[in-house]
């Protein structure tokens, strides 16, 4: 199958967690016969939600991509994990996508993953039409969900249908545009006559509908200002260009569940939202001469698609899906990825339906589709013509906001989890795995604790290998904070060559790591055995003597000793050293330090007070408040071992809408009563071990 660019939607449906984005994604792809039955993520048997932890969970984790054809359209569905730890996955669909399928529940309220959803597309200039869910529920709030969306979108917000309601349930709908009611039945839709209580209504909705067409178009405007009325034509192209321009969002209402609705959503998709083909130009660069060009769909031009998303299974291989934006890519071609400089050959093209792939000979410009068994493209990645070399811009990822050690369950399965953990990553750019060299501990770190839980599920069930995630360790250090002079003296006899080795060390606090000196003096400590002394004392910085934790802030210096000439060696003067540095920490007065954090928190200014208010709580401290758009960005301090839960806290006070970037500022004295605590707990673990 071969379609056009003028006949493909591409949509990402998106919006708060558990509103019904896969329900209606089920509902589309079911009415345009691409499935036989409509399952439900209750039961575990729809498109998108495939993944056995999407499953488990009742929620999607994952990007997924399916397609149906509506009316000789193809519409590419993009079904886009709901909940605040998969927002890299809503970064992968805008990209692809020319316009968002916006699903929000019949709450009577706007829902923080619709706002903020709505808010991405209007900042990514990407059209879109709103969805009300839900409308079979008993406390259904139609009206009350759209004055909520009219009230922080004015302007924006054109509901372009009635719904009929019975109680509070909704039987039918008017489509005010074509002056006509319908009623759900189970045959289908059944055309009613018009409610007389309605008509007021309708043609308020008429008049509504009038003024947003006649503002998106300077013709239409002085027509409508000439005549005080358009034609129904005249209206849906006033509409559809608002929609283009991302100036008006026509709101639609129904029930996935029900499949009710459903069938008017997808007709208005195919009326309204722009085709591939109409899409503006993206941006790309050329390769060769670093200048910026714009891409526009067109078959018979040099091919350019981006990967988008790829998965990874341990059986199957690794699949990239791609958008294609320029040319045709057919099977046994040659593309260059301009991301790598290396050149790839395509295999076998497929069309998805989650996880359903099926083969196809080409993908045409404006097309979704996915190729196997390519060996250096991932995710970002821009594919091309060897002619045109063309790059896209990278896909923005979150940064990860949250750390959990990972330890092997099984001894030795410590090379199986970093393998796991690598070939994951190749499909999730939203987390790292790194080590951390002073605690010795593999860090994973991602979005939220849901996000790690699902990546170490993943290991399981993908690399059968299991592990546990913990709490990270805080990389504590020591310190001084009083100069001592101490001595270290190594003798040993044992018939035949003794050991001898005696110095005398100044240890000083420093502002730096650690610094080495020597004021000897009469050859007391020969040279040839003062590096044997500075090397004795780098040993034992990682060992300090408060609680076996690194020392840093530290001065020493040589200044007296002395030697024995058959007995002494290098050895007995860095055994002689050691002995020093433990008898002069002991008496420097150590204390112990701790990493202290630089944070950038934005919020709304609602929550302002909170924050900072929590801030003070967690011994953190306020360093000023800045403004960018409508967040309040909170510059603040605060340390590393009260902020290693703050993305969830913070998800919690903010109901959602907080962010914080977090990184290592300076190294600061633990106050006592939390010393000591500290010092109790790492001696009880030594114990142990």
């Amino acid at each position: 199958m071969s379609i056009k660019g003028k006949d493909i939607r591409n949509i990402a449906v998106i919006g708060h967690s558990g509103e019904g984005k896969t329900s209606v994604c089920e509902a589309i792809l079911f009415n345009g016969k691409s499935t036989d039955r409509l399952g439900k993520v209750t039961e575990g048997n729809t498109v998108t939600d495939y993944d056995e932890q999407e499953i488990a969970r009742k929620m999607s984790i994952s990007l997924a991509s399916a397609y149906t054809i509506w009316d000789g359209v193809k519409i590419n569905l993009l079904d886009v994990p709901g909940f605040y730890d998969f927002e890299g996955e809503e970064n992968e669909a805008l990209r692809a996508a020319g316009g968002a399928l916006i699903v929000t529940s019949a709450s009577g309220s706007l829902s923080v993953g619709a706002e903020k959803a709505i808010d991405k597309c209007l900042k990514n200039k990407k059209p879109m039409v709103l969805f009300i869910n839900g409308m079979d529920k008993e406390n259904a709030d139609y009206a009350g969900t759209v004055a909520a969306l009219k009230d922080k979108y004015a302007g924006k917000i054109a509901p372009i249908q009635i719904p009929l309601m019975e109680g509070n349930k909704m039987i039918g709908y008017i489509n005010a545009l074509k002056e006509k009611a319908y009623r759900f039945s189970e045959e289908g839709l059944k055309e009613i006559p018009i409610p007389d209580n309605m008509r007021a209504t309708m043609e308020e909705m008429q008049a509504s509908l009038s003024e947003t067409a006649a503002e998106n178009d300077d013709a239409l405007l002085d027509k409508y200002f000439g005549e005080g009325e358009l034609t129904k034509e005249e209206i849906i192209h006033g509409i559809r260009k608002g929609i283009y321009n991302v100036n008006t969002i026509p709101v639609m209402a129904g029930s996935a569940l029900q499949n009710r609705g459903i069938i008017n959503l997808m007709d208005e998709i195919v009326k309204y939202m722009p085709s591939a083909e109409e899409r503006g130009e993206i941006l790309a660069s050329l390769v060769d001469k670093d200048e910026l060009v714009g891409i526009t769909s067109k078959d018979d031009a040099p091919f350019a698609a981006q990967v988008f998303k790829t998965v990874v299974d341990p059986f199957v291989g690794k699949l990239n899906i791609m958008k294609v934006f320029r040319g045709t890519l057919k099977s046994g071609a040659t593309v260059y990825n301009a991301t790598t400089g290396k050149t790839e050959r395509i295999n076998q093209i497929y069309l998805l339906k989650g996880k359903k792939q099926e083969a196809v000979s080409e993908l045409t410009s404006g097309d979704i589709g996915a190729v196997n068994k390519l060996t250096a493209t991932n995710t970002g990645d821009t594919l091309c013509d060897e002619g045109m070399k063309v790059r896209f811009d990278p896909i923005h990822f979150p940064r990860p906001v949250l750390s959990m050690a990972i330890y092997a369950e099984k001894k030795g399965d410590e090379d199986k989890i970093f393998q796991g953990l690598n070939k994951l990553a190749e499909e999730d750019y939203t987390f790292t795995v790194t080590k951390n060299p002073e605690t010795g501990e593999m860090l994973i770190s991602g979005q939220g604790e849901t996000h790690l839980d699902v990546i170490n599920k993943k290991l399981k069930a993908k690399f059968n290998v299991s592990a546990l995630l913990k709490t990270p360790k805080i990389a504590y250090r020591e310190t001084i904070r009083k100069t001592v002079e101490a001595e270290g003296k190594h003798k040993k006899q044992s018939g035949g060559h003794g050991q001898y080795g005696h110095c005398k060390v100044r240890f000083e606090p420093f502002d730096g790591e650690f610094e080495f000196a020597e004021e000897v003096v009469g050859g007391s400590v020969p040279k040839q055995y003062i590096p044997a002394v500075e090397k004795g004392l780098i040993e034992c910085l990682p060992h300090g003597v408060l609680a076996d934790y690194p020392v840093t802030g530290l001065r020493a210096v040589l200044y007296d000793g002395s030697y024995h000439d058959v007995d002494s060696s290098e050895m007995a003067f860095k055994l002689a050293a050691a002995l020093a540095f433990k008898e002069g920490l002991k008496n420097a007065k150590p204390v112990l330090l701790e990493p202290i954090m630089r944070l950038k928190i934005a919020i709304p200014e609602a929550y302002l007070g909170d924050i900072m208010g929590d801030m003070n709580k967690r011994r953190g401290r306020i360093l000023g408040i800045d403004m960018l758009e409508d967040l309040q960005i909170v510059n603040a301090e605060a340390p590393q071992a009260e902020i290693q839960k703050y993305a969830t806290e913070l998800r919690s006070m903010t109901q959602g809408r907080g962010k914080f970037m977090a990184e290592l500022a300076r190294y600061e004295e633990v106050p006592a009563p939390e010393a000591e605590k500290i010092i109790k707990a790492r001696l009880a673990e030594k114990e142990q071990s």
